[in-house]
């Protein structure tokens, strides 16, 4: 397989759109969408606007169906690994092969293709699921992401270190994923074909009028009747040195579980419910570090009033809370003492743009996920 799953360019300027897929080798439904799409839309160059790029990821896992040979592909973005791959690739082993190749992809594009562009990774889950969004939670990655009609999960950048979106969005580009359904199932990959088909009207490399731009949104929520909750993660099951790790059969993803019901277990024994939760990405795989999440809606209030406190740029006065400081004059992080950080509930800074990471036992740092944003880049975008 090679890296460039396909590349349309239109006789029209207009956006551009790159479609990562395979980023794990189990995952090939993406690629399988990708290459429909294209095999469709080969010969209409002069119908189109802007660029369409489809990428293959982890290119020996998905000739070998595993989800990587070393190391998860989608979790070594970090910075400062990045920079080490970058520049000798200290780290001898192939998924750094594989990064710096994408990477300088990314950069290509970056430098020179037209704006505005966007970059969407197309995943799929090893239990059964309906299709959903990940993504980031940029004020500019929630606009775009609610023209479609799936539930959108939020804070996933919280728990996921080194993943590719988020080196990404802190770039400051559009960049969300996108799981169509479980693993090699046909489902998946039309859920995924139709996604791509509805993402090229929408952001304009179709030319399509508004009439048939609903009618393929229609078609695309049929998947799960249209649902277009706001969830945000606010427990990860880390499988860490506990191998014996293994879901309960019959679980799915986005299922309400009651209070008091065994859904997986360790080396420990059962795993049960201590109230009603609700599963996001159980893993029936081998691979995986994350045995499950539990996630919970977002009332429409506080997703207003986070853009409307995003939006005045309140969180400047964050700073002025004992224990917190800026952690440089651009002011897109700061540290935050956690003898302070224990008073405020994680969805206090949420509302402000901000996501936590621990950098040791005592302090926290805290990132802005507005400070990037090219939000003016996208501003004439039909969608916006």
């Amino acid at each position: 397989m090679q890296r460039q799953i396909g590349h349309l360019k239109g006789k029209s300027e207009g956006p551009t759109v790159i479609f990562f897929a395979g980023i794990h080798g189990n995952e090939p439904a993406g690629v399988f969408a990708l290459q429909e799409v294209f095999s469709e839309l080969k010969g209409q160059e002069n119908e189109l606007f802007g660029e369409f790029i489809g990428v293959a990821g982890n290119l020996k896992a998905l000739k070998k169906q595993v989800r990587f040979l070393e190391e998860d592909l989608n979790r070594i973005w970090q910075p400062h690994r990045l920079g080490s791959f970058l520049q000798n690739k200290d780290e001898a082993m192939y998924e750094a092969e594989e990064l710096v190749e994408l990477f300088g992809l990314i950069q290509q594009v970056i430098a020179n293709c037209n704006r505005p562009i966007y970059f969407i990774d197309l995943h799929t889950t090893s239990g059964e699921t309906e299709p959903f969004i990940v993504m980031n939670d940029s004020l500019l990655n929630r606009r775009f992401a609610k023209n479609f009609p799936f539930p959108v999960i939020l804070g996933i950048e919280e728990y996921l270190n080194g993943a590719l979106l988020s080196q990404i969005n802190e770039m400051g580009y559009v960049s969300i994923g996108f799981e169509s359904g479980q693993h090699h199932s046909e489902e998946a990959i039309a859920n995924a074909k139709y996604f791509i088909r509805y993402t090229l009207a929408l952001v304009g490399i179709t030319n399509e009028d508004h009439k048939t731009l609903l009618n393929k949104k229609s078609h695309l929520g049929r998947a799960n009747n249209g649902s277009q909750q706001f969830y945000e993660i606010y427990y990860q099951h880390l499988i860490g040195d506990n191998p014996s790790f293994k879901m309960l059969p019959g679980f799915a993803n986005f299922q309400s579980v009651p209070k008091g019901i065994a859904f997986a277990m360790n080396g420990d024994g059962l795993i049960t419910t201590t109230k009603k939760r609700k599963l996001f990405m159980p893993l029936y795989q081998d691979k995986g570090d994350e045995g499950f999440y539990f996630i919970r809606g977002i009332p429409n209030f506080f997703l207003a009033l986070s853009k409307y406190l995003r939006k005045l740029a309140l969180d400047r006065c964050l700073s002025l809370l004992p224990g917190i400081t800026w952690t440089s004059s651009r002011r897109e992080s700061m540290v935050v003492n956690r003898k302070v950080a224990r008073f405020f509930a994680k969805s206090f800074f949420h509302l402000f743009g901000y996501r936590t990471r621990e950098i040791d036992t005592n302090h926290l740092v805290l990132k802005s996920r507005e400070r990037n944003s090219k939000t003016l880049e996208y501003r004439r975008a039909k969608w916006y």
